[in-house]
Order: C-alpha cells, then structure tokens, then sequence
C-alpha cells in the first residue's frame, strides 16, 4: 500500500523501536517445532514498572463479535482478546496460534491442522468444534455476517452455497476430526489461505457461551469472551474501554502487560494534551503538531498499507455513473499537496489500488506497484477536459454530489481539502460533505447510503486479490453497483484457471488492476497512509502489523 515512505515496508515495522525487515507470510506445510511454551521469534524483555498503558482510538468499537466485525477498530480489539490458528510475529511471519502444526494434501485442498492445549477465559477448553461453529456461523445467512460470505465463500467447500441458502451449515469443508483435529476442505487451491487464518472471521466462537448471551453477546464487555492474550474487562460506550492479561492463555508467561486501557480522542490536539499531561502514552498527531513534535524521542511514523481512495456510487447520483465525471474527480486532487500540507505525516500519494511495498512479483524482488507502473495521476487540464465532456453527455452545466467521510480532526481537515480542490478545479461541481462517526459511515457504507465515500482498506491477508476482488459484480465489498464482465472474468481466472500459476496469476492482477482504474475509473485511489504519533518511549515492543489488529500487543511491555 504504500511503496514511497520512508522505512521501506515489509509488512511489519517495530513500532517504538526501528523498522523490522519484511518476510513472506505463509508457514511451512509443517509449523509449530519448539513451539509448545512460548512464542518464537521473539526478544527477551526486560519489563519493569507498572504493565500498564493507555492509547487512544479515534472512534467506538463498533462490535466485539468476530463474525460481524468489518472495521479496523473490532480488529484491533478482538484481534487481542482472541486467536486463531496463527499470529503474526514482528517480523510479519506466522507463528502458530491454537494450531500446533499443520498438513496440507498434495492437491492443495485439504489442511490439517493439530490444536494445542488451550482454554477460554471461562475455563472451556479450545476445540475444533469452535473453528467449525464460527465458521459455519460466518455463512449463516440467519447471521448476517459481511466478512463471512466473503472471506469463506468460494475458498471454503460449499461456504458460497450456504451463504445463498442452497446447502445446509453441516455441509462447510470444515470437520472435528476431534477435539484437537480441524480439517479443511477448500474449493480451490488457494495459496495465500494460512495467510487468511489471522483474519478475525477466522477466530474460534465458544458456542455454549455465545448461545447463552443471546443477543446480548459480544455488546458490553461482561458478555465477551477470550482464548487470546488479552480479555476485555470494561467498556464504556463512546469513551473507552480496557482489557487485560488473559490468566487462561496458553502462552500467558509472554504477555507483560497487565492492562491496556482504550480512550476515544476524536480531536488530535486533544490526544496531544492528554499526552502532555501523562493522562496517555500514545496518540495520532496531524500535520498542526508533526513538525512540533518531530524531533522529540517520543516522535515515530507508522507506516501501514491502507489505501484512502473514493468510491463511486454509480447508482445514487446519475453524474457519477458518467466515467468522464469519476476521470474528472480523479484528475482534479493534488494529491502531493494533500499529503505534504494537510496530512503531513509520512503518507504518500497513491499510484494504485495495489498497495506499494505490499507483495512482489513471483520469483522476483520487483514489488507489484513497480511491475504496473503509475495508474493515478493529478492533472487539472485532463481534470477540465473529462468534465467539460461529461457536462456535454449530462446536458447540464452543474452537478451537486455528496461526498461522505469520517468525523475526526484529519478527516474533516482532507473533506474540505477535496472539496475546495474539486470545486476549484471542475467549474460547475457543488460538493456537499457529509461528516459522521466512524460506525455511522461503515453502516452507510454497507447499505450503499453515500454517492462519493472517503473510504480507507487495510489488506486482509498478503496477495493482491485482497484488493482487487472487492469489486466483483454484487461483491460483498462493492456497495457501489460497479459491474464488469471483463474485470469479473479476469478476478476469477487469477483465483481458478490460475491458482497454482503464480506468474500467470499476477500478471492477470495487473490487467484488472488497469482496468479498474485506468479504463472504468471505478474509485480513485487519493494517498497510502502513515501514521505520526507520539509513542511513550519506555513502552517497548509493539508492532504495527498490516493484517490483523493495527498493533500487536502481545509481546510488549513497559521497561521504566
């Protein structure tokens, strides 16, 4: 996601310390030796003080509950109070989770995977039939799951089938051998599918607890539940929330810390008087505050490949099912400006939808970004030219379109930047914002409630079609009535015809990635992300992970 920052990014960067080296994601077809007390790879700390720490979260938790859970702030939350069959390490590998190895057919369509010793926080232990309860409740279409359908469907057998209501749940390719033996069957040869096992849908459910919350599961911290390093123990709504050292974890003797408290800063020179004040020890600052704070030793970038762009909904305002006018929004953004004066924050403009320093090319260094070239491009005169010919096609001289986003400091800050650039620029155009909380805007965006969306993605698991499948025909992720046959078929050979043809593969990546942007311009990427915080220097080894939670906690701790 983002190719040009400053620390080149291999997935993983030490968040206080410096920058880790990235690695490939995917575990041998046998992980887990040496594996049985604690984790690998990881340095012997040396924690000192109190182990506990407070960071800021720009918005509510939207939902706890793995199965619902589609925006970054569940992820970060649940991504440390559950576990999968595997975590990622600081230096972005696998290790292994509630697996303790795992064996895959010579086809590639059915893993084994052997589950250690584990329980949940209520004392339970942690089976296979949690993996095969949440999935199948991922593809419950009485569940109403987002993710569900979406991750499982065409990778996991008959996941589709039972998502659309045409098989019954106990048909999933997902088996209790026994109580520690999960087998899995796969539609398709999927070669990035331990990568997807971090992914929070993934996560094992305790169904005798989840079935006797009831609705109520998962929506105040006394009706959650934990197999992870952390449980939540408070949570007030739209203030914050905390949660602590797992006692039941597996591999509890890891975790320093003993509580991490969550504070809802909306505003950032709110969060950097909090921080002044010693009432924080971590918050976002924007471009206001980032030359202030730059050489402070408590000053650090993360560097993350989530891609800010515009989504174009194509049925809810008639001008944006014009190319000409979605080419003339696209055109007319300086994206240099945006990052350098009102972001400020190591974020760069974006060249694609494919991330930058993200995944390479099969059997090559050469990174995907580079291999396609630029397809984003700031230009007023093209800006004018597409707009001019699409006033012309919509026989009017003026269009007013709404343009959504998040409710935050920064994201008010880009809304009026876009707005001024784009009246500016496109003579005729009335842009009206719409600003609302971060669970407002993903409910709107679930529904297809917006016309243009100041939409954010984060990858899922390390491969391109983590980006590129989001924009399938009725896909669960478009919500913005964007349809190509040839952009459809090109998807689905890269997944099928493809699958064990890495080269081929990516090479049809390439051809889609163009075509959506280059052809039908259905989004424009606006800039890869970054973040510039301040970071209380004696907390050590938090890692910024690009799947998953946005900081991994389990290995860090306060040394004072």
């Amino acid at each position: 996601m983002r190719k040009h920052l400053l620390v080149l990014f291999g997935l993983m960067f030490v968040l206080v310390l410096a920058a880790c080296s990235g690695g490939d994601s995917e575990t041998s077809s046998e992980s887990g030796e040496g594996n049985e007390e604690t984790s690998e790879g990881t340095e012997e700390s040396s924690a000192s003080g109190e182990q506990e720490i407070t960071i800021t979260s720009k918005s509510e938790i939207p939902s706890m509950d793995p199965s619902l859970i589609t925006d970054s702030v569940g992820f970060q939350w649940a991504g440390e109070t559950y576990e999968g069959l595997y975590r990622l390490d600081e230096n972005s590998q696998l290790v292994n989770g509630m697996a303790e190895s795992s064996e895959v057919s010579e086809d590639g369509l059915t893993w084994t995977f052997n589950l250690r010793d584990a329980e949940w926080s209520n004392g339970d232990p942690v089976t296979a039939d949690d993996f095969v309860y949440a999935w199948r409740r991922a593809v419950d279409p009485e569940v109403g799951s987002e993710y569900g359908p979406y991750f499982l469907g065409g990778i996991i057998k008959n996941a589709t089938e039972i998502s659309n209501g045409e098989a019954s749940l106990e048909d999933l390719g997902a088996t209790a051998v026994d109580d520690k033996t999960l087998e899995v069957e796969l539609e398709k040869p999927v070669p990035y599918f331990e990568s997807m096992t971090v992914f929070i849908t993934f996560m094992p459910l305790n169904q005798a607890y989840v079935e006797e919350q009831g609705d109520k599961f998962a929506t105040e911290a006394e009706y959650t539940i934990s197999n992870g390093p952390f449980e939540m123990t408070e949570w007030s709504h739209g203030e914050g929330w905390s949660i602590e050292k797992s006692d039941s974890y597996w591999d509890n003797e890891t975790v320093q810390l003993e509580k991490i408290n969550a504070k809802v800063v909306k505003e950032v020179s709110t969060g950097v008087n909090l921080y002044e004040s010693g009432e924080i020890d971590q918050t976002e600052l924007n471009a206001e505050f980032v030359d202030q704070y730059r050489t402070n030793e408590a000053f650090n970038v993360v560097e993350k490949p989530y891609l800010y762009f515009f989504k174009f909904n194509q049925e809810n305002n008639e001008a944006l099912a014009n190319v000409n006018v979605r080419k003339a929004i696209s055109y007319g953004i300086d994206r240099q400006g945006l990052v350098d004066v009102i972001l400020n924050d190591g974020s760069v403009p974006a060249e694609g939808y494919v991330p930058s320093n993200f995944v390479s090319m099969p059997d090559s260094e050469e990174d995907f970004r580079e291999a396609q070239g630029s397809l984003v491009e700031s230009n007023v005169e093209k800006a004018k030219e597409h707009w001019n010919k699409a006033l012309e096609e919509l026989g009017t001289d003026s269009v007013e379109i709404e343009l959504l986003g998040d409710d935050t400091g920064t994201s008010k800050d880009a809304l009026a930047y876009y707005k001024g650039q784009l009246e500016e620029n496109l003579e005729g155009l009335t842009i009206k914002l719409l600003e609302v909380p971060f669970k407002e805007r993903v409910r709107r965006d679930n529904n297809s409630e917006f016309e243009i969306e100041a939409a954010t993605w984060g990858p899922d698991y390390v491969d391109p079609n983590t980006y590129l499948n989001m924009y399938l025909t009725d896909g669960q992720n478009n919500n913005m009535a964007y349809s190509s046959e040839e952009y459809d078929s090109l998807i689905e050979k890269a997944n099928t015809e493809y699958a064990q043809d890495p080269a081929k593969r990516f090479e049809t990546f390439l051809e889609a990635e163009k075509l959506l942007l280059e052809k039908d311009q259905a989004v424009a990427p606006i800039y890869q992300d970054a973040k510039a915080q301040l970071f209380r220097p004696s907390i050590k080894g938090v890692y910024s992970t690009a799947t998953g939670p946005e900081f991994e906690f389990k290995w860090a701790y306060v040394e004072e």
